[in-house]
């Protein structure tokens, strides 16, 4: 009840420090309401009275249409631009929901929403978004004189990239590109210019997230070429760090999207060897499992059973490790593992195991950030069940993946989608099967 109290006043604070009353705000939603074509809201009167509701000694929770128009309302500064980023108006509202009780993954959307708000308009202004208002003045003195950067602009440019990285799933990919890529220009800038010498190691952590990342994404939008030379971007900086597991990460990424590129295979397993090779000397014990688990799928890829089954026991054991001080906490876990588990089980074992292993993982993996792991685990799955006999269930669990394949515009999880359809093709006549290639074509035009 505290908690819910401490939001009804956090709520309050936010309307009168911008100087309205109830029946302002009653307005302002109104007004909201008309403006983004939603359904008419009543009276004012009547919302003005459901605006004092969520204020009161025993507030009730704002409905889901009226957290979207507030989220509107104080994500936009009064010069008119959206404002997203810590210390902002829409930062301390979505705190305010929690507090009144409204779920993570509901506050997560309506960052989403915004966020697709924000690339929807336009002009290169999504990073200045998710920076705190503040930093914004910072960030743009540093860029006219890079010698002028302190640590909260870099710590502004690597929440830039922390946000976007973690809207992965919720929002495509190509919208994901356009907040990030003015974070990676201005990297750039400043490591180009006289940035002062103690800042430079974490200005150089910020430019290989943001060039990792980058590199993902362009692959992801089918840009090949622009992903190679970020990438080679990112191997540069990390090798300028005393830090090998960021070097390992670097690697581990390239090699997923390489495997998946024209030089495959052997390109992929080069720079997985380069990963293991980092990550044994890193101080990451779970980057060292990811490596592992990398190193285990390409080898059960290749046929090599002993290999794999070597890899995946190296993997386990740093999974089960005490992670406490790891610095890359959230990099791997256990239902990551049993996803590789599956993948070697499905090369070169057991297609039944193979599908126990992948429906744990897919268990495993709910958050919004986990939707494209989620997507290539359970198309995975799907290949699990062709192989034994049940090629209609396989269609059933095709079609969760074709729309989460759609929401994010991933270029992995189509690909898997497409051989999954490949080993279909005995039953190409059936209704089901061509049910599932009209699925395709509408969403994917595949």
């Amino acid at each position: 009840m505290e908690d819910r109290a401490a939001g009804a006043a956090a709520l309050k604070r936010l309307r009168k420090r911008r100087g309205l009353s109830l029946a302002a705000v009653a307005h302002a939603l109104v007004q909201l309401a008309g403006d983004l074509h939603q359904p008419a809201l009543p009276a004012v009167a009547s919302v003005q009275r459901s605006v004092a509701r969520w204020e009161a000694a025993k507030p009730v929770m704002p409905d889901e249409r009226y957290q979207l128009l507030l989220a509107h309302l104080y994500a936009r500064a009064p010069g008119g631009s959206l404002v997203l980023g810590a210390g902002s108006d829409f930062a301390e509202y979505l705190n305010a929901l929690g507090l009144l009780g409204e779920s993570e993954r509901r506050t997560a959307e309506l960052r989403s929403l915004m966020l697709r708000a924000v690339t929807d308009a336009g002009g290169g202004g999504g990073m200045l978004a998710l920076l705190a208002p503040g930093v914004q003045v910072g960030l743009s003195a540093a860029l006219d004189d890079p010698s002028r950067t302190d640590e909260d602009t870099i710590d502004g440019l690597a929440s830039v990239v922390a946000d976007v990285n973690a809207e992965i799933g919720s929002l495509p990919m190509v919208r994901l590109q356009l907040l990030l890529a003015p974070a990676v220009e201005a990297s750039r800038r400043l490591l180009a210019g006289p940035v002062p010498e103690p800042l430079l190691p974490q200005l150089r952590k910020v430019a290989v997230a943001a060039a990792t990342l980058a590199g993902r994404l362009a692959f992801e939008t089918r840009d090949d070429a622009a992903s190679r030379a970020l990438y080679a971007e990112a191997t540069g900086e990390a090798g300028r760090l005393a830090e090998p597991w960021r070097q390992a990460s670097v690697h581990m990424s390239h090699a997923l999207v390489t495997l998946y590129s024209a030089q495959g295979m052997d390109g992929a397993r080069r720079l997985v060897d380069q990963a293991v090779r980092a990550a044994r000397t890193g101080e990451s014990s779970l980057m060292r499992a990811r490596a592992h688990a990398l190193q285990a799928e390409l080898a059960a890829r290749a046929g090599n059973e002993r290999q794999a089954q070597t890899a995946l026991g190296l993997a386990w054991y740093d999974v089960e490790a005490d992670h406490s001080g790891d610095p890359a906490p959230a990099s791997f876990s256990a239902g990551h593992l049993k996803g590789f588990e599956g993948l070697c089980e499905l090369y070169i074992g057991d297609a039944a195991e193979a599908h126990d292993r992948f429906a744990q993982a897919a268990e495993a993996l709910r958050a919004p950030r986990d939707q494209v792991q989620r997507a290539i685990v359970t198309t995975d799955q799907a290949l699990a069940r062709i192989r034994l006999g049940e090629p209609r269930a396989a269609t059933d669990l095709l079609h969760g993946c074709v729309a989460a394949a759609s929401t994010t515009g991933g270029r992995v999880p189509a690909l898997r989608l497409r051989q999954a359809r490949r080993a279909l093709m005995p039953w190409r006549r059936e209704n089901w099967v061509a049910d599932l290639d009209d699925h395709l074509m509408d969403v994917l035009g595949a």
